[in-house]
């Protein structure tokens, strides 16, 4: 199983920027999927997370009305779709996926399996 991210870059604050999942030797629709992002110096944190089906999507409050993460099962992809971005939004972002579909436990990082490479994006003032 592998998992690569993509799409990450420069943007202004204010901008937008798409970053993309895609999975290999897996089907998305089997695996409960989230992004999770680092800044330097700090820990890893969650961003959003989305249900095997899409049933329902979980944001990290700080992102919350600025982000969306969908799926798109033909292309077997995740995205995650940033508006408004700021300088604080600037981290390296992960995709990570795994089997267990519990809901509680989506923006907890101990619960995924695999992790994709991380794609940086640096958002300026």
């Amino acid at each position: 199983v592998q998992l690569q991210a993509s799409g990450g870059g420069l943007v202004q604050a204010g901008g937008s920027l798409r970053v993309s999942c895609a999975g290999f030797d897996l089907t998305f629709d089997d695996y409960r999927v989230a992004w999770f992002r680092q800044a330097p110096g700090k820990e890893r944190e969650f961003v959003a997370g989305i249900s095997w089906n899409g049933a329902y999507t979980v944001y990290a409050d700080s992102v919350k009305g600025r982000f969306t993460i969908s799926s798109d099962t033909v292309k077997n992809m995740i995205y995650l779709q940033m508006n408004r971005l700021k300088p604080e939004d600037t981290a390296v972002y992960y995709c990570a996926a795994d089997s267990d579909l519990r809901s509680e436990t989506i923006a907890s990082q101990q619960s995924y399996e695999y992790w994709g490479q991380g794609t940086q994006v640096t958002v300026s003032s």
